[in-house]
């Protein structure tokens, strides 16, 4: 792989459940999960449904090269769609697997306990301390940043206000802002590397006149991965097709600045019962062109 290299593949763009099948085969049927590739990095954000195909696809490299899988998880909130693909995650059975996992404390538990609490019998029938991998879980605030250096060295973790410095050339940071525009509250992540800028912000409900802080914190980048679970007038009048009154979500209609705003804005964050058709329907509005769903 190039040192340099800075990209982003959806294994996952649905929000609440999966939904496999011919309606959704275009955008994918599976919960959130995002890869990121930054110079010899792995990032990971969310582990819904679509982080089992992307552990498969990993053990399958591992099994051929015989490198061992390591990698950064980033959670933004541990709701069911965002954390039920990670006991199906292959590269956590694996010993030689090395897992930086990262995310909220919310209603005073921490990330480590949530995750725990899925797998615990009699709801799963393989317990946490059985998987064989080297797990390092850690709550994050938002007044702490994430910076991986070196290939082989761990994660480390400083306060943006008091162990600040300048950036080396091929160093990722991962800032985050804690956003209360969803219950229980999330994280939206800002991704950077050489310039680069990439920002995460999933299950964000909109604001009037739009969402301040995230327009703040997103100033600048490449590429904003944005909730577009909700058209306007379902936010207006909360009503969906069997999810009347939802309003965990955003929308894909969300005033935004111009540049220094968002450069690239693909909106993957979907409804399960949006189909592939909608999108193209959506899109081939004159009104609609700047949306692309991937």
């Amino acid at each position: 792989m190039p040192e340099q290299t800075f990209s982003a593949t959806f294994w996952g763009v649905r929000g609440g459940y999966p939904k496999p099948g011919p309606t959704t085969n275009k955008f994918g049927g599976n919960t959130t999960c995002l890869e990121v590739r930054a110079g010899y990095h792995l990032i990971i954000v969310d582990a819904g449904t679509g982080i089992i195909s992307l552990g498969e696809k990993l053990t399958a490299q591992h099994q051929a090269d015989k490198k061992p899988i390591v990698a950064t998880i980033l959670f933004t909130h541990t709701h069911h769609d965002h954390t039920q693909g990670f006991p199906f995650f292959t590269p956590s059975r694996l010993g030689s697997s090395v897992l930086h996992i990262f995310g909220p404390k919310l209603l005073h538990q921490d990330l480590e306990a949530v995750l725990a609490h899925a797998m615990l019998p009699p709801v799963f029938p393989v317990e946490p301390d059985k998987l064989r991998s080297l797990r390092v879980i850690r709550n994050v605030s938002e007044s702490e940043m994430i910076v991986l250096g070196e290939p082989d060295a761990p994660p480390q973790v400083c306060n943006v206000y008091r162990e600040y410095k300048e950036c080396s050339p091929g160093e990722v940071r991962m800032r985050v802002m804690h956003s209360y525009a969803h219950p229980q509250g999330i994280f939206v992540y800002r991704i950077e590397m050489d310039g680069k800028k990439l920002i995460f912000a999933t299950d964000v409900e909109g604001y009037a006149g739009g969402d301040r802080r995230l327009i703040q914190f997103d100033q600048g980048a490449d590429l904003l991965i944005h909730d577009a679970e909700l058209l306007r007038r379902s936010t207006l009048t909360g009503t969906l097709p069997g999810r009347a009154g939802v309003t965990a979500h955003g929308r894909w209609q969300s005033r935004w600045p111009k540049p220094p705003g968002p450069k690239s804005w693909p909106s993957p964050i979907t409804m399960p019962s949006t189909t592939t058709h909608f999108w193209k329907t959506l899109n081939n509005g004159p009104k609609h062109s700047f949306l692309r769903p991937l």
